[in-house]
């Protein structure tokens, strides 16, 4: 399928957003936001590229490094800085963090820290999806460290042997934490050939050029919805930044390695800007605007988190579900 550059366009602007949005949100957690963060820098073409040609009802479900795939799919910056904030105003009242924000108005499920656990999670989505006879599909998120946990295995095996449809999204940024993906991968040339154990179709695209990845989503995208079953697609990409923030990731990491991926050659955003302007999509006076439009606000939706109420440790609570018998640190909210 060939894009349209108002296509293009949209897919550049959606990475813009992301980009800046995890770079302010790095900026904050620096100056004293609470929590913690696991960076999607250098990632943005994936999600970005595939989000596009989703349907406003389809399910996505993410990782704790899942700024980027939830800002693609529409999440607002207020709410989502809110929730980094630990605000009332957050998607999730406060209480999830970084890590584990879901949207359901957008029908963004939620993204889980531990790695690998979305997989089976989103087959079961994707029968839901069946049992109630809807064309719906479920996009599933995860790393290349989660495709060595049994919950991998058990989520591609379930997917597989219904006929489930899921997109199966592997961004694979080269390290599982600080072990890079080739030392578990075995013979690989890529992850994506594990889904022949599984009887899918299994495509490996450079995750770090948005129209490779938006031509493969726009042909894979339809198949699925029209009952093709599952795909496992690889994005090959690079985390820019360590596993989290605190990690400099330089101690396993070569650094030649780390400035050859930041490159404009390599870096995403740079890559697609050059095609945008080479083929007078956008002028560098548009992209300019642009960074001012964002920087306004994301200074607004800092802002609104910081002046929004702060939840109280007896939220934790609230909305929970535990058993057991009540101790005093327990308050019935």
């Amino acid at each position: 399928m060939k894009l349209s550059k108002e296509k293009i366009k949209e897919i550049y602007l959606l990475m813009k957003r992301c980009r800046a949005f995890e770079d302010r949100a790095i900026l904050e957690l620096r100056k004293g936001m609470p929590g913690f963060i696991h960076s999607s820098v250098g990632a943005e073409a994936i999600p970005c590229g595939l989000t596009p040609f989703l349907a406003p009802d389809d399910y996505i479900l993410t990782t704790h490094r899942g700024h980027s795939d939830i800002i693609a799919r529409g999440a607002g910056f207020k709410a989502t800085m809110a929730e980094l904030y630990a605000r009332e105003t957050g998607y999730c009242r406060g209480v999830s963090g970084s890590m584990h924000i879901a949207a359901m108005d957008l029908n963004i499920l939620g993204a889980t820290g531990i790695v690998g656990s979305g997989v089976p999670l989103a087959s079961g989505v994707a029968l839901g999806c069946k049992l109630q006879k809807t064309d719906k599909i479920t996009v599933c998120y995860f790393g290349d460290g989660a495709t060595c946990t049994g919950a991998f295995h058990e989520g591609l095996t379930f997917a597989a042997a219904f006929d489930l449809s899921v997109l199966f999204v592997l961004v694979n940024n080269q390290y599982e934490e600080s072990t890079h993906w080739t030392y578990w991968g075995g013979k690989l040339n890529n992850l994506a050939e594990r889904a022949k154990g599984y009887g899918i179709p299994g495509i490996s695209v450079d995750g770090n050029d948005a129209i490779a990845v938006a031509e493969a989503a726009s042909k894979i995208i339809p198949q699925i919805r029209k009952g093709g079953g599952p795909v496992l697609l690889e994005g090959i990409t690079y985390r820019i930044y360590g596993h989290h923030m605190g990690d400099p990731g330089t101690t396993y990491r070569p650094k030649e390695e780390i400035e050859q991926w930041r490159s404009p050659e390599k870096d995403p955003i740079s890559r697609l800007l050059s095609y945008l302007l080479k083929k007078n999509i956008l002028t560098e006076k548009e992209d300019q605007e642009i960074d001012v439009q964002l920087e306004r606000e994301l200074d607004e939706a800092v802002a609104f988190a910081i002046n929004s109420k702060e939840i109280e440790p007896e939220d934790a609570f609230r909305n929970s579900v535990y058993c057991g018998r009540e101790v005093d640190t327990l308050k019935k909210v």
